[in-house]
């Protein structure tokens, strides 16, 4: 994996409004769902919530759950908003759909952590989805030199980030805010409260 354009500094991720595959607890990669009201509500939530944040750029995912809550948040700070194609969720090809506790009772996997194991042939091979939003992240940082950056995206993108720079899965819920920092141990991600 080349790993050439990885951060090198503190960013921001949000994953978007919830959707009702969400709710319903399915696997929901590339069809483009919008958010529901939950959603919606979350993304004004979080919205008042950042506004003392004071973000320079909001990066978003081209799908509409999440250019939608972009544009809630950025509606209410006065924040420009550019859509990022390596930002779209991962492909689960054909598992696309299905509900995910179903997959992993007919796989007895026992941590979502562990469904990269029963992916199929035709899902996007984790290392791509890796690659792209470690690229993604580090060309946004590298263009904008001491902006704050906020990501708006999406569940496995965020632990793509997180495993590879911080070397583990985290629990992340719609619309709460997380930052990624390097320590001088290593980098760290925590929710922004």
């Amino acid at each position: 994996m080349n790993l050439g354009s990885a951060p090198s500094r503190t960013f921001f991720c949000l994953r978007h409004g919830a959707t009702d595959w969400n709710r319903e607890g399915r696997f929901q990669g590339r069809t483009d769902n919008p958010i529901n009201d939950e959603g919606i509500a979350q993304a004004f939530t979080v919205a008042r919530r950042l506004q003392r944040l004071r973000f320079d750029q909001i990066v978003t995912s081209p799908l509409q759950r999440a250019l939608k809550t972009a544009e809630i948040i950025a509606a209410a700070s006065a924040t420009p908003v550019a859509v990022d194609h390596d930002l779209v969720e991962f492909d689960y090809g054909s598992l696309e759909g299905q509900v995910i506790a179903d997959a992993m009772r007919a796989h007895n996997l026992k941590s979502a952590e562990d469904l990269s194991s029963i992916m199929p042939p035709d899902s996007e091979p984790w290392p791509h989805l890796t690659e792209r939003a470690l690229r993604c992240v580090g060309n946004w940082l590298d263009a904008r030199p001491g902006a704050t950056i906020l990501f708006v995206c999406h569940f496995v993108v965020m632990q793509a980030l997180s495993t590879a720079l911080c070397g583990k899965w985290f629990h992340n819920r719609h619309g709460t805010p997380f930052r990624f920092a390097p320590t001088e141990t290593g980098w760290v991600v925590d929710e922004v409260h």
